[in-house]
């Protein structure tokens, strides 16, 4: 609504035609919300950043808890999946090597509970 809003059309229309998108199941949060977080998850971004995206896009409250679980054990394969990536499979061997580590996942929008799972279950090279 916003962008359209920007664009100069009038507010009344805009509300009555996302009404009517809405009634007939053209227009989605839900929908929406899914597929922002199936894109950011296949860029591997974590739940905290997907879930500040798509509040700021003004999505509610319930459609963005029912699309991002913090919780899910989803998470756990994900932040593993971009920890090798950048880092590769080798276990940080010191104390900054891990702090670097750390930053990144949590720059992604990693939780500081899945990243000290991933870190602390990483098997000593």
């Amino acid at each position: 609504m916003d962008k359209l809003k920007r664009k100069g059309c009038a507010p009344g229309v805009v509300e009555q035609v996302v009404g009517l998108l809405a009634i007939q199941g053209l227009l989605s949060d839900e929908r929406f919300a899914e597929t922002v977080v199936r894109s950011r998850r296949r860029r591997g971004y974590g739940p905290v950043r997907i879930r500040k995206e798509l509040q700021d896009k003004g999505l509610a409250a319930e459609a963005v808890d029912r699309c991002v679980d913090l919780h899910s054990q989803d998470w756990i394969a994900e932040i593993e999946r971009v920890r090798r990536k950048k880092f590769g499979e080798r276990a940080p061997r010191s104390f900054e090597e891990r702090a670097k580590q750390a930053r990144f996942l949590q720059y992604r929008g990693f939780t500081y509970d899945q990243i000290q799972r991933v870190l602390r279950t990483r098997p000593e090279d």
